[in-house]
């Protein structure tokens, strides 16, 4: 009779080891079981079922989702942002005749002050408006 409390014992943490019981909501105030993080290459958790896609080196998803933009004057190689083009700067002037912000324009930081400064001077020369009422009285005459 012996032997067979010593095999139940023996058998009980392989058992346990095998098929864990499932954790049932600690009560405020008890202590929380422990759960192991997941494998490093498991990032499931960050991205959620058709998440971001990998990085370009193909290691770990991309933060803010979709990739950046590139500066169309940066593309075209514009050296100087020129304030008689009135056509291009329109482009970076909204319907309520405000500097669009960087994240709307998708312009570099250099390229954004050189397109503000610019916008301002044509506005001086009265080439672009400075308020939407400007706006409004240009298009009544």
């Amino acid at each position: 009779m012996e032997t067979e409390p010593e095999a139940v014992a023996q058998d009980a943490p392989a058992a346990a080891a095998e098929a864990p019981a499932p954790a049932a909501p600690a009560p405020a105030g008890e202590a929380r079981e422990f759960r192991p993080r997941r494998p490093e290459g498991d990032d499931r958790a960050r991205r959620g079922p058709g998440g971001p896609p990998a990085g370009a080196d193909g290691e770990r998803p991309r933060r803010g989702g979709r990739r950046r933009r590139v500066c169309i004057m940066c593309a075209d190689h514009v050296k100087v942002v020129d304030y008689k083009n009135i056509s291009f700067l329109r482009r970076f002037v909204s319907d309520r005749a405000r500097i669009e912000t960087r994240r709307k324009t998708s312009a570099c930081a250099k390229h954004q002050r050189a397109l503000a400064s610019a916008i301002k001077r044509a506005r001086h020369l009265a080439l672009l408006p400075y308020t939407a009422e400007h706006i409004r009285v240009s298009q009544g005459r």
